[in-house]
This record gives C-alpha cells, structure tokens and sequence, in this order.
C-alpha cells in the first residue's frame, strides 16, 4: 500500500472521532474500563479485599486523539528520507592507460637448414699389393623455407653440393657439383584437401667449370653453362606429412641456358649451334638458350623401410609438344639414408638422367667425338656429419 493511500485512511478516522457519538461511545467504554480490581492472595485470619488499581476520571477529548495520530503520522519511520545530495570537491583529473590486450605472435613460416659433409679416405703405406691413396670430401647444404596458412602453402628449398677428390700423383678433380632451386605455390578451396592449385618454379646448375679428365684444357660446362628453368602451372598432392608429393602440369616452360659461348657455339646442351664458313670463321653465333613448352610430372616420396634406415626418392620426367612429343627427358635421384645418431650418418644415392638434347662425348685416339645421347648414371657412398637448425 502506498504512503498516500494510507494517509487518507488515517484522515478518515480522524473524522469519524470527531463526532458527538463517536465520543460518547468512547467515553462509556473508558468509564466502565476504567476501574480495575485485583485479587489479593489468601491468606490464614485475612478476608479477601477488592482494592482500586487504576481510576480515570478524565475524559478523553477528541483533541488528544487527534494530536497522538497525527504525531504518528509524521514519524520518520513511515516515510522514505529524501535523497543525500552529493557534494562536489577538487580533485585532480587522472587518465587510467587503455588496456590492450596483446595477442601472442605466430608466424606462419617455417625453417629448416641441414649441412652435412661426407669424406672418404684410403691411404697405403709398403703395401704390397699397390695401390694409390687418395681423400674425397663433399660438402652438402639444404636449406628450407615454408609458409603455410589455411588455403594456401608456399615451399621453398634450395640445394648445394660440391665435391673434391685427390689421388697420389693426380691433380684435384672435381666429383661433384650442383645447385638447385625449387619454389612451388598452391592454393586449396577447402582446408581439409591435399590437391592444390599450384605454380613451379625449378632452377638448377653448377658452380664452376667441369672437364672431361684427363683434359682440363677444354672445359665441357660452366656456371650457367648448362642452367635448367622449368615455370609452369598444375595440380599439386601433398600430404601434411609432406612424405608424399605428386605434381603435374599441363603447361610448363622449359629454357636450357648456355651463356658461354665458346660451348653455345658447338650446339652444347641442345642448343642452336653456330653456322661457320669454309675457313671456320662464325657466320651466324650459337644461340644460348632453347625454349620449350611442354608438360611436366613430378613425384617425391620418403619413407622409413626400417629403423633408422630412410629411403628417398625424386623423380621428374618431361616432354615437349613441338619437338619430339613422347621422348621423356628423366631425371631420378635415388638415396638411402642410414641414421646412426643425430650427428652421424651414412648415405647411398644413385642419380639417373636422361636427356635427349645432351648428347655424349668421348676420346677416340686422342681426339673428342660426340656421340649420341645415353643413359647418365652417378652412384654415391659416403659417411659424414650433419647438423640441423
């Protein structure tokens, strides 16, 4: 019930006091009431006696009724205390930092180096059944670097070798020599597939100058001399474990550079060789590079045959529309690695190359004659170190 509410009760009764009989009624009551006994206990030899407690003589006139409700009326404890006013003071202003929250940083790329060297040593000393001592060393390097989100992977690997062999009584000869390139970028529409839509790119070729030996006035390949690009689009399966990964294109360029001229102008490496008169001065120079347009598979699988014993492989095969479509340029390279720690290991590899355009080169009574192309075979043993970071 609201304050209002029962205010107006309490001015009703006010009201109905006032009047004549109201006031007489009261009175009686109080007169009757007013004179009240009270037994005494009994005791031995005394008789009970009624003896006045309280009397009221006075009436009880409307005023002082009034005067006791309206007293109630205005009691703090009916009513609600008005509001506390606030009281401004001085104070000096204080700015409270905004509160950032910093996220931890990920990066989506992701790195892996490994660089190994392999030697292998035989020396002989009185022995009896000859013999000549020699030392070889490779030094290996690879390096990768990966960028990977929800949709889209970018791959980059680069790999160097070098090779030196030495032998009592010969110079040092070069065994072996490459440097390679590979970049590949895909695009999948649902997080969960391992087909990409993907883009290549392949560069390979060496570091300095290869002879055929015992010649090493005539040199056979130099920087550059050959160099492979391939560029091309297709689709590409990788699984997370990247133990598996298959790619093919439709479309791929393909540009065998040969910038030295000397071996630009002998048709090296199946370029357009020179045009010469009778007296062999150059008509019209080598040409230092052939394009081609072709399509493109390649395969790379890893896989651990046994403990600590991992088999590798690469494989990439090519052939071109316009010249001679269905001859497959191959290029295999087999290895099987043998963990001994995380420092030691020993590896066995086989690379097998087939082209085409390159044709072989041999000595017949001391002079060098080119044949036609063959099978290319390099068979790898070695023991060495590597260390990862």
């Amino acid at each position: 019930m609201k304050l209002q509410d029962f205010k107006k009760i309490i001015i009703a009764f006010i009201f109905l006091t006032s009047t004549s009989v109201f006031s007489q009624i009261l009175n009686d009551t109080i007169l009757k009431d007013s004179v009240r006994t009270a037994t005494i206990p009994k005791l031995k030899n005394i008789t009970p006696q009624t003896t006045p407690v309280l009397v009221v003589n006075d009436t009880i006139v409307k005023d002082s009724v009034r005067k006791i409700i309206v007293s109630v009326l205005d009691d703090n404890f009916y009513q609600k205390p008005d509001p506390q006013k606030l009281k401004y003071t001085l104070a000096r202003i204080v700015t409270i930092p905004e509160i950032v929250q910093i996220e931890a940083h990920y990066s989506h790329w992701k790195g892996k180096n490994i660089l190994g060297f392999d030697i292998s040593e035989i020396a002989f000393v009185n022995w009896s059944a000859g013999g000549t001592s020699s030392i070889s060393g490779l030094l290996k390097g690879d390096f990768n670097r990966t960028y990977e989100r929800k949709y889209t992977k970018w791959v980059n690997e680069l790999s160097i070798r070098y090779g030196m062999n030495k032998q009592d009584g010969i110079e040092l000869r070069k065994t072996d020599d490459a440097f390679r390139f590979d970049s590949t970028f895909g695009y999948r529409r649902d997080p969960k597939s391992n087909w990409y839509h993907s883009g290549k790119l392949n560069f390979n070729t060496q570091l300095t100058n290869g002879y055929k030996y015992p010649d090493k006035s005539n040199p056979i390949s130099r920087l550059f001399a050959p160099a492979y690009m391939f560029l091309g689009t297709g689709a590409e399966y990788s699984k997370k474990k990247k133990d598996l990964v298959f790619y093919a294109s439709p479309f791929t360029y393909k540009a065998t550079l040969v910038w030295d001229e000397t071996l630009a102008n002998l048709g090296s490496f199946g370029v357009e060789k020179a045009i010469y008169d009778e007296e062999g001065n150059v008509l019209k120079r080598g040409r230092r590079a052939k394009n081609e347009v072709g399509v493109l598979v390649t395969n790379h699988y890893k896989s651990e045959i046994s403990k600590n014993v991992i088999f590798v492989s690469n494989v990439s095969l090519y052939s071109d529309y316009i010249n001679k479509f269905g001859n497959v340029d191959v290029d295999c390279d087999l290895a099987l690695n043998l963990v001994v720690n995380q420092y030691v290991r020993a590896n066995i590899g086989a690379r097998i190359i087939y082209d085409d355009d390159i044709k072989n080169k041999t000595e017949v009574a001391g002079v060098q004659v080119t044949e036609g192309p063959k099978t290319q075979i390099k068979q790898v043993l070695g023991v060495g170190l590597t260390y990862a970071f």
